[in-house]
C-alpha cells in the first residue's frame, strides 16, 4: 500500500506521533498528544489546499476555504460540513476532539504539563487516523502505522553461526592478539561479519561429518 505524495507529510506527523505514544514515557506521552493534535490541523488543511484533481474533483469556493483555515476550530467545522457531504458520521465526537485538542495546549502554552491521561491520548489518537483516512481515502492506516514502525526500528545484531564457528576454528584453530589466544572464528566475526560468513559458508562445504564432530570433541 502506497500513499500519494500529498498525503506523505500528514503521515509522517501521525507515524511521529505513533512512534513516541509506544515509547510510554512521560515525555513521550506529552509529544504524543502535541503531535497527534498536529496531525489533525495538517490533514485538513493539507487536504484544503490541494488541486480538486487531487482530491477526487471536490471543490471549494475561495472565500470559504479562506474561512475554514483560520484556526483549529473552523477547520472542524469545514470536516463536519465535508461528512455531511459525503454522508458520513463522526468516528470520534467533534466535542472530544476540542476537549483533547484543549489538553494540547495545555501541554503547549499552559502551565499545567502533567502527563496527558490515556484516555485523552486514545482521544486525539483515533481521531487523527480517522481523519487522515477519510480525506485522504486511506483504507487501512493502522497498516501503514505498525509497517512504518518496523521500518524504523534497528537491525538485529548478527549472531555467531556454530557451524561456522566450527569449520573456521578446524581450518584455523587458535590465533593470538594482543597477548590473548582467541578462536579464530571469533576473531573473524567480530573483525569483518561478512568475511567470517564467507569464509565459513565456504568451508562447510568441504567438511565432513567426521571431522565437525571431532572438532566438537
Amino acid at each position: 500500500m502506497s500513499l500519494h505524495p500529498w498525503a506523505k507529510g500528514p503521515f509522517e506527523l501521525l507515524a511521529h506521533a505513533d512512534g513516541h505514544l509506544r515509547g510510554g514515557e512521560d515525555f513521550d506521552r506529552r509529544i504524543a498528544l502535541i503531535s497527534f493534535d498536529n496531525a489533525i490541523e495538517v490533514t485538513i488543511t493539507t487536504y484544503l489546499t490541494l488541486h480538486p484533481i487531487q482530491r477526487g474533483d471536490r471543490t471549494y469556493p475561495s472565500a470559504d476555504v479562506d474561512k475554514w483555515l483560520a484556526n483549529y476550530h473552523t477547520k472542524l467545522d469545514f470536516l463536519g460540513i465535508e461528512l455531511s457531504k459525503r454522508s458520513l458520521k463522526w468516528e470520534v465526537e467533534k466535542s472530544h476532539i476540542v476537549y483533547a485538542h484543549e489538553h494540547r495546549n495545555e501541554q503547549y502554552h499552559g502551565g499545567n504539563k502533567g502527563t496527558p491521561e490515556k484516555e485523552v491520548l486514545a482521544i486525539i489518537r483515533r481521531a487523527a487516523v480517522w481523519i487522515f483516512s477519510t480525506l485522504f481515502e486511506v483504507a487501512d492506516v493502522e497498516t501503514l502505522l505498525e509497517q512504518d514502525c518496523l521500518d524504523k526500528r534497528p537491525p538485529s545484531q548478527p549472531q555467531p553461526d556454530d557451524a561456522f564457528d566450527r569449520a573456521i576454528d578446524l581450518e584455523f584453530e587458535m590465533v593470538e592478539v594482543a597477548g590473548k589466544v582467541l578462536y579464530a572464528s571469533e576473531v573473524l566475526f567480530a573483525v569483518d561479519y561478512g568475511e567470517y560468513r564467507e569464509t565459513g559458508a565456504r568451508l562447510c562445504e568441504g567438511i565432513s561429518e567426521e571431522d565437525m564432530m571431532e572438532n566438537d570433541g
